[in-house]
């Protein structure tokens, strides 16, 4: 298994009860391949850039050891996901 790392902004128009079923989801689908190390909510903090005229997004970081598969799963329902405004994900070392 590899070890990557995930972040992810959603739109800050989500209500916290949907904030907290999306990364529930997010987690299900690493945990069905994979192991969480760590999973941080940083909240809602200012973007750096206006993003589809939005100032702002709620910030989650994710840390976890997984088959290869599952940052193309994630990519791929982060796309589908009309609540997600970025996301990104590294391999680490």
């Amino acid at each position: 298994m590899n070890r990557y790392e995930t972040i992810y902004i959603i739109r800050p128009t989500v209500a916290e009860e949907e904030i907290k079923a999306l990364v529930e989801k997010f987690k299900g689908i690493i945990e069905a391949n994979g192991e969480i190390e760590t999973i941080d909510e940083w909240g809602k903090r200012k973007l750096a850039y206006l993003i589809d005229d939005i100032g702002e997004g709620y910030y989650v970081y994710m840390k976890y050891k997984a088959e290869t598969t599952v940052p193309k799963e994630l990519d791929r329902v982060f796309g589908i996901s009309e609540d997600i405004l970025r996301n990104m994900t590294i391999k680490l070392d």
